[in-house]
């Protein structure tokens, strides 16, 4: 079972703002590449047809905090932790770190929760529970790691 994943990209120029830095809207797009990783370590996509009904995972709640500025070609690592594990839902929490700074330093934190979806008869989106073959695979980091 897994608990966490960690995912390393370098800013390019043109997730940077006017000033210089990563515009706040990227941090989700990089909570969203350690997601995706953290499945496809797992054997899955987080768009799935492997399970019957296939499912996705919707996001129903997002927050950042920002503790640093980070630039153009900073080295960025994103350390994705499954904080919380219900029947239908799934809560990460992630942690950011410079990691071309001497010491690496935290830059921010940032938490998604998602849902397990399928489509119904009428094409809407459903919460389902996490089919058995995910679930399995899915733990909640132990207190001492988080």
């Amino acid at each position: 079972m897994a608990c966490e994943f960690k995912a390393v990209r370098r800013v390019e120029f043109s997730e940077t703002d006017m000033a210089g830095i990563v515009h706040y809207s990227n941090f989700f797009r990089y909570m969203e590449t350690a997601e995706h990783g953290f499945f496809r370590s797992l054997g899955f996509s987080v768009v799935t047809d492997k399970t019957d009904p296939p499912v996705g995972w919707p996001r129903v709640h997002a927050e950042c905090d920002y503790l640093q500025p980070l630039r153009f070609e900073d080295e960025v690592e994103i350390h994705m932790l499954v904080s919380e594990k219900k029947s239908k839902a799934l809560t990460y929490a992630f942690r950011f770190r410079k990691l071309n700074a001497s010491p690496p330093v935290e830059i921010a934190r940032g938490k998604l929760t998602v849902v397990c979806v399928t489509h119904n008869f009428e094409g809407e989106m459903e919460a389902v529970l996490i089919p058995e073959a995910l679930a399995e695979k899915f733990e909640v980091v132990p207190a001492e790691i988080s």
